[in-house]
């Protein structure tokens, strides 16, 4: 797939439209190496979001098995 058309699309994976805004001016500018790590921080706070829900699975599997012991 292009990369044009992935950062098109990056609402899909669930980035803000301001980022993808931002990741299409950079883009569109050239700036190749800025883009890469703006990418990488969209990736670390989907990364942190994953852990967040995660966190939030962990916490009901706590309170299933406590309501199943009482």
């Amino acid at each position: 797939m292009d990369l044009e058309v992935m950062i098109d699309n990056l609402s899909d994976i669930g980035c803000s439209d301001e980022q993808q805004k931002r990741a299409k001016i950079l883009y569109g500018s050239g700036e190749k190496e800025e883009l890469i790590r703006y990418l990488k921080k969209c990736r670390c706070g989907l990364i942190e979001e994953m852990h967040e829900s995660q966190r939030k699975v962990d916490r009901m599997d706590h309170l299933i098995r406590k309501a199943e012991r009482s």
